[in-house]
């Protein structure tokens, strides 16, 4: 056992001072940077079990790192798991070098102690061997460029873990004992000063940001007064934004995921959170220069579908949607955001209460002319119709099939007299002042009607009713069309006609809602369903969503594109959807990659196209 000398123990003292004063004269910064930073004013340590079972799960276990990512995972896994097995030790190595150990090795708790630690050790070896390879050598294109700062931390652990089994098995003999024990003790002291300089900070911040993180998913925050736009400036930045931009560990799950990035855009998630960490090193909090500008780009911030994609990824807690809507706020809001297309819908949205810019007769129109009826009160549901489907052809019909499976279901219903757009785009696209003219008009006429349920074809719609209207006191309950063709599946007729249904996953009812089983089943009432290379929690985005179905032409490859191709790549004969903004977008990008596409049907067409079938004979 080492047994230092009174020098080297003065040494040690003066060599931790240095090394603990490196680590502070950069982790105090990114402190304060945290603290000084806006209260979020929506922000609240409620659901503590809820939080309690998440950190667990996604800190102490690893599962959210595992899951999507499954062998660097394991192998990440087990250096985290190494670093929490090393508290003790590193604490009895310093101890040791004062003449104070911690831990009495002859021992039983000792023995063991060592031993397990030894074995961690051999297990962290392994794998940041492994994950140096694949940063050196694979290095895969998510990652970004090869950082020098990643192979000398690489480097450091696995010293501290080579010295540790040195030391603990004493192979090198009683020799060695010494320059294994400040081998170790320098590899340590180095590598403490480099963590908060580096993306390894996340070691510290990560499992906070995880903990804190606002509830729910892509929620977006109130504005907070008058004077409150949205992320504007650096007085913008809120504690939760801070303490997320600092957790980014840079592994690039959001960039490999997002369909934005993968269709040659601008966007890349990875960048918008290192943009708020970089405008906060250079300006620190309250400084008045724009988040728009030098560290973040607007066109990148106005390319993202809001799919959630990043989001779902993000093994460490970043809420990336909050971040892109709130720039997409203090750019609109304050009208630094000048776009052809974005003027245009604010206008139609406005004039006409709708995002399409149709007159509100042509809705009359249909409605009489199909006899759909008027919610009064007396009716289960009250049918919202959406822009898409009180106005596209293709969402017309699919409401008109949607109608004739409820009159086959015996479930009562209406429409509204009058019913404005939901004020999605505008929510996403950060036009706070039209989306709540939007929502309070929308309320009034529910309120004014008695609804009670509501149900949908748009999940757009049901998020933005169920969730955002709560900021303006909206309280509906409202349901996607899929849930209820769901619950009333047996009723439907099974009539199997041997066609094949690839399914595409709505970001907004899949990552949004958790929603994934519902429309397979009412599916498989007809049909068999297969499924898309990326499907469920990793489906494509059609590309529609975050206001882009309203914003013209895409710069590089079309989204909708990108997934249409992946969906006919299955053989399917038809491809089933469950969104009229994934339905419009794919019926251009069908026809597009294929003279013979396959067909394309919501799943209330498949169902009323069923019961035709079991009407007819």
């Amino acid at each position: 056992m080492f047994r230092p000398s009174g020098m080297e123990t003065a040494l040690l003292v003066v060599l931790l001072a240095g090394s603990l004063y490196g680590f502070w004269r950069r982790f105090g910064p990114v402190l304060r940077n945290i603290l000084r930073s806006r209260t979020d004013p929506d922000f609240r340590l409620s659901s503590l079990g809820k939080r309690v079972w998440v950190f667990v799960s996604e800190v102490m276990f690893q599962t959210k790192v595992i899951r999507e990512r499954p062998l660097p995972g394991i192998a990440h896994a087990f250096v985290f798991w190494g670093f929490c097995a090393f508290a003790l030790v590193t604490i009895d190595h310093i101890g040791t070098g004062l003449g104070a150990p911690l831990l009495d090795r002859s021992g039983s708790f000792g023995r063991i102690y060592f031993a397990m630690a030894a074995l961690f050790a051999v297990a962290v070896s392994v794998s940041i061997a492994g994950l140096a390879a694949r940063r050196f050598l694979a290095q895969p294109r998510w990652l970004g460029r090869v950082s020098p700062e990643s192979g000398v931390i690489a480097l450091l652990i696995f010293i501290l873990m080579i010295t540790y089994l040195a030391d603990y098995t004493h192979w090198l003999g009683p020799d060695w004992v010494r320059p294994i024990w400040w081998m170790h003790t320098a590899a340590l002291l180095v590598f403490l000063p480099l963590i908060p300089h580096t993306k390894h900070l996340h070691l510290m911040l990560s499992p906070v940001a995880i903990f804190l993180k606002r509830d729910g998913f892509s929620k977006i925050p109130p504005l907070e007064g008058d004077e409150d736009f949205g992320l504007d400036t650096g007085k913008d930045i809120t504690k939760i934004t801070a303490l997320q931009a600092y957790s980014c560990v840079e592994c690039g799950r959001c960039t490999e995921h997002c369909p934005a990035y993968n269709t040659g855009k601008v966007l890349n998630p990875k960048e918008i959170i290192l943009g708020v960490r970089g405008y906060l090193n250079e300006y620190g909090t309250g400084a008045e220069a724009p988040l728009i500008g030098t560290h973040i780009s607007q066109e990148a911030a106005y390319q993202c579908t809001t799919c959630g994609a990043c989001e779902y990824q993000c093994p460490v807690g970043i809420q990336h949607l909050p971040v892109i809507i709130g720039l997409r706020r203090g750019a609109t809001n304050t009208g630094k955001w000048e776009d052809e297309y974005g003027t245009k819908l604010f206008l139609n949205l406005e004039r006409n209460g709708n995002s399409l810019g149709m007159s509100a007769l042509e809705r009359d129109r249909f409605i009489k002319k199909h006899e759909l009826p008027v919610y009064d009160g007396t009716q289960e549901y009250c049918l919202w119709m959406g822009c898409m489907g009180s106005y596209d052809p293709q969402g017309r019909e699919i409401i008109l099939s949607l109608a004739q499976v409820l009159n086959h279901l015996g479930i009562t219903y209406g429409v509204l007299a009058k019913e404005r757009c939901s004020g999605d785009p505008a929510r996403r696209l950060g036009n706070d002042l039209a989306f709540q003219q939007l929502a309070e008009s929308n309320m009034a006429a529910l309120r004014a009607a008695r609804v009670k349920k509501l149900v949908s074809i748009c999940p757009h719609c049901v998020r933005t009713i169920e969730n955002d209207w709560r900021e303006f006191g909206g309280d509906f309950e409202i349901e996607h069309h899929s849930q209820l063709l769901a619950r009333h599946q047996a009723r439907l007729p099974e009539n199997k006609s041997g066609s094949r249904v690839v399914f595409h996953d709505p970001c907004y009812l899949g990552r949004y809602r958790n929603i994934y089983d519902a429309p397979r089943e009412v599916i498989a009432r007809s049909a068999e369903v297969i499924e898309p290379h990326r499907a469920r929690q990793r489906s494509f985005c059609c590309g529609a969503g975050g206001g882009l179905a309203f914003l013209g032409e895409e710069k590089g490859k079309r989204v909708s594109v990108e997934r249409a191709e992946e969906l006919t790549a299955t053989g399917a004969e038809v491809v089933g959807a469950a969104c009229p903004f994934c339905n419009t977008m794919f019926r251009d990008a069908l026809a597009a990659i294929s003279p013979s596409p396959p067909r394309l049907l919501d799943i209330a067409q498949i169902a009323a196209a069923s019961i035709r079938q079991d009407s007819q004979g």
